[in-house]
């Protein structure tokens, strides 16, 4: 390597380490383009690593313990899903059934609370946290969510609030020098506000307290379901929005009986339509790129092209170590997946695994020469 390019790679290396949030990420600049940087992101910057439930890969999702595994390991911004209590507090769980990610099953004095609840039109069996108090949910244990990550840690740690998180991060961020964003979803906005437990106001209510209602607020907001996006824009949001795309269609369009889906977002008229709302999509990562059988990956689809041309930045979801998740196509190697969506010019990934989608980075941008 040369001289110079020594002293560039330790330039962009300082930059992630310290700043990335503040002087990279957080900032949408329109005026830096592919031919100054040789990065194909919408704003010309290095693709952002985002937490997705914290370490996940390593510790039980969505714990406190998870998301400050993630900040120690560099990720530039953690991941959190919102679900409400009984009592209506915002807690981080990916599922509004604690079976899922709690060791409720294992708690004689909860047993019979078990019941079957219809969430998004589908029947689920479990516990639910729309019958729980903030205080009966402190009592029980996170769990891993999958049997080939480690399981010592099941039970040690506890459910957190999204203000708790919020404390986390702006407690960490001023000790350490080093900003991270957070991104909180919506989780079943139209299932809880079916409840009388509506999440969207509680939500702007802890970022104003935060101070971090702004554009330029280390905050990506985002759900599944346009009506939760665009109510909050209407009371006031101000943060970046990113509109998810799953496979399906949102449950708030099934509700007001509107027959499109998740396919029509990918469209010019979609993503069209989404912008008037959002600053950002975040697709399933095989809308991006699909699996290939053969021992390279396949193309990339036109989204993050159309997308850039419509002003809206792309972070697909969700990039994970563990074999069977992956396309044959990447051989085994999680970073061979990183590195074609980092040359297909997403601006972010979310990732259980920060470190891993770190390293491929620091190798993606050794590529370019930085």
């Amino acid at each position: 390597m040369t001289a110079l390019a020594s002293r560039r790679l330790k330039h962009f290396a300082q930059r992630i380490s310290t700043a990335l949030v503040a002087s990279l990420l957080l900032t949408l600049s329109p005026s830096v383009t592919q031919s100054q940087t040789g990065l194909a992101t919408l704003d010309g910057k290095p693709p952002l690593v985002i937490a997705h439930r914290g370490a996940s890969g390593y510790l039980p999702e969505e714990t406190l313990e998870a998301y400050l595994r993630a900040i120690e390991l560099g990720a530039d911004v953690i991941e959190m899903d919102l679900v409400s209590t009984k009592d209506g507090v915002l807690i981080t769980r990916h599922d509004a059934n604690l079976a899922i990610s709690t060791d409720i099953a294992q708690r004689p004095e909860f047993a019979s609370r078990r019941k079957s609840v219809m969430v998004d039109g589908e029947t689920q069996t479990g516990w639910f946290s729309h019958d729980f108090t903030l205080a009966e949910i402190r009592t029980l244990g996170a769990i891993s969510t999958d049997p080939e990550r480690p399981q010592q840690f099941n039970g040690l740690y506890k459910v957190p609030t999204f203000q708790e998180v919020v404390d986390l991060v702006k407690s960490h961020s001023a000790r350490g020098g080093r900003s991270v964003a957070i991104y909180p979803e919506t989780k079943h906005p139209t299932h809880f506000r079916m409840l009388g437990l509506a999440m969207e106001d509680k939500l702007i209510a802890i970022l104003e307290s935060a101070g971090w209602n702004s554009k330029q607020a280390p905050v990506l907001v985002q759900s599944f379901e346009p009506g939760s996006l665009q109510y909050m824009r209407s009371k006031g949001l101000k943060t970046r929005v990113v509109q998810l795309i799953g496979g399906g269609r949102p449950y708030d369009w099934t509700v007001a009986g509107d027959s499109r889906n998740y396919a029509f977002m990918t469209t010019a008229a979609g993503l069209a339509e989404i912008k008037t709302y959002a600053d950002g999509i975040g697709p399933w990562k095989g809308l991006v790129i699909g699996s290939n059988t053969g021992a390279t990956p396949g193309p990339p689809s036109r989204l993050v092209a159309d997308a850039h041309a419509a002003r809206l930045f792309v972070h697909p979801y969700t990039f994970r170590n563990e074999q069977r998740r992956l396309a044959p196509a990447y051989q085994g190697n999680p970073q061979l997946e990183y590195l074609a969506f980092y040359r297909a010019g997403v601006d972010g990934v979310f990732t259980d695994f920060p470190d891993t989608a770190i390293a491929a980075r620091a190798q993606f941008l050794k590529n370019l020469g930085y």
